[in-house]
């Protein structure tokens, strides 16, 4: 059995060259296998191996107060999901090309999954609003799995999204509009793109789509399975692999 977790954090990194190398070096280290990539905002990264390896290489990320408390989403698998590992710096852990959007220093506001599975069934925030669900992934990405009714603007990359909400924007009037995305990193880039472009009522799904499969059981709201950028391609709610 293979053990893999994947998470992010933005925080501001004034070393992310001496980060990469150094969580590079403890993952190969550990014979673990991934994505680890590094950048002045912040750590975006996926790994898998053997349980007691991995938990190993999380307890010494921990002890960086940067990353202590880093929440991460956790899965398993009969095979190793990953060819190699690869570790990067790159500008951003997820790009936007907006460099003014800082989730370090301070985030838009949030709504829990339990909250939200609420909210759709009633069809209405607590405030009376209709909620809308905005999905922030790639077109290919929803089409294999999404929330019923969520807008998608079918984005072929997330650095389109900012010219999207220029002209969909019409579209969110009134709402309270709810991004998501696979593990949260997009939407939360997102809700704070359209909060600071003076949308009203933005809220973002804390932990994704992959949170909102292990707090609420039988994913109500949800169709399909959200695709995985590993060899599981698609994740059904409960975690196990399509």
């Amino acid at each position: 059995m293979v053990s893999i977790v994947a998470g992010y954090r933005f925080v501001d990194l004034a070393d992310p060259a001496d980060v990469c190398a150094r969580l590079h070096d403890r993952a190969r280290a550990a014979g673990l296998r991934g994505t680890l990539l590094v950048a002045a905002e912040g750590l975006n990264a996926t790994l898998a191996g053997e349980p007691a390896a991995l938990r190993g290489w999380l307890d010494a990320l921990a002890q960086d107060a940067r990353f202590a408390g880093m929440p991460w989403h956790r899965h398993e698998a009969a095979a190793m999901p990953f060819g190699r590992l690869v570790a990067k710096v790159k500008r951003e852990i997820i790009r936007m090309d907006r460099p003014a959007v800082r989730p370090a220093a301070a985030r838009a506001p949030t709504v829990d999954a339990a909250t939200l599975a609420r909210w759709l069934d009633a069809g209405r925030c607590d405030e009376g609003r209709e909620v809308l669900l905005l999905d922030t992934r790639n077109a290919f990405e929803v089409d294999a799995g999404a929330f019923r009714g969520a807008l998608d603007w079918r984005l072929q990359r997330f650095g389109e999204f900012p010219q999207a909400l220029e002209q969909h924007r019409a579209e969110l009037e009134g709402k309270t509009v709810v991004s998501y995305c696979t593990g949260g990193i997009r939407c939360e880039k997102a809700a704070l793109w359209m909060r600071d472009a003076g949308v009203d009522h933005v809220r973002q799904l804390d932990g994704g789509i992959l949170g909102y499969f292990e707090r609420c059981p039988g994913a109500p709201h949800w169709q399909g399975g959200c695709f995985v950028f590993d060899g599981r391609e698609l994740v059904r709610p409960g975690g196990a692999a399509a």
